[in-house]
């Protein structure tokens, strides 16, 4: 039994002992003699044990609120496969809240990502935009302008490279090349049109038409009696038609 207290004794006044786990007794009390002949005091023993019994029961339940509190947090985390073990460490411990300090010091660092509130803005906004009625309208909405977008982009590529324009140049520029090339090319219609009726003044060109209004409906009447009287089909048979009845 004194080896034994000795023992005891001896992790008592270890430096690595909390300060309060060992005091001597200051009243009159039945001291154990060690070996040595030196004097111990064990009285408060049984109170120091209850108290490391209690506080070891205090590590688990805190292990186990520190684990809810870290799926909480950090529920991508695997969990712990000995949680449900019969002795928690301190280190135990430690693990955990290092974990959710540094995912804390991560969030803090990664301060740019939008919160829920400022997410919510951003589809409401979009939903205005592009007359969105439900969420469920969202998607389909963006994957229509980013189609609607992609044939944009590649149109005005091809409408760049076709007029020789710098890659920069905006749609205004391109715009307005392509409308002055489309009063060059109706220019060029204008004067085809005079050079094939033979004249220069839109006058000349009204008077022409309306000659041909009133020569070509008596025309084709004439031309479709003599089809119908010499019984043919074909305009190009009615002159040798004609030379065979002479």
């Amino acid at each position: 039994v004194l080896k034994v207290l000795s023992h005891i004794d001896s992790i008592l006044r270890s430096p690595r002992a909390p300060p309060l786990i060992y005091r001597r007794s200051k009243g009159p009390v039945q001291n154990y003699t060690k070996e040595n002949g030196q004097e111990c005091g064990f009285e408060h023993l049984p109170l120091t044990i209850e108290m490391w019994a209690d506080q070891l029961m205090a590590l688990k339940d805190l292990h186990r609120s520190l684990r809810k509190l870290s799926l909480e947090l950090v529920p991508w985390h695997a969990a712990d496969p000995q949680d449900d073990r019969e002795s928690i460490r301190v280190e135990d411990l430690q693990f955990v809240v290092d974990a959710i300090l540094e995912e804390i010091e991560n969030k803090e660092k990664n301060s740019q990502t939008p919160s829920l509130p400022t997410l919510c803005a951003i589809v409401s906004h979009f939903q205005k935009l592009f007359d969105v009625n439900s969420l469920s309208g969202v998607y389909p909405r963006m994957n229509e302008v980013y189609t609607k977008l992609g044939e944009m982009t590649n149109a005005m590529r091809n409408l760049h490279e076709l007029l020789e324009l710098d890659s920069s140049a905006p749609p205004t520029v391109v715009v307005d090349t392509v409308g002055k090339l489309c009063d060059i090319i109706n220019e060029n219609v204008t004067e085809q049109v005079q050079q094939l009726l033979g004249t220069q003044d839109i006058h000349s060109i009204i008077k022409k038409l309306e000659e041909h209004e009133c020569f070509f409906p008596p025309f084709q009447a004439l031309i479709q009696d003599l089809l119908c009287l010499l019984e043919i089909s074909n305009l190009d048979d009615i002159l040798p038609t004609v030379r065979s009845l002479k």
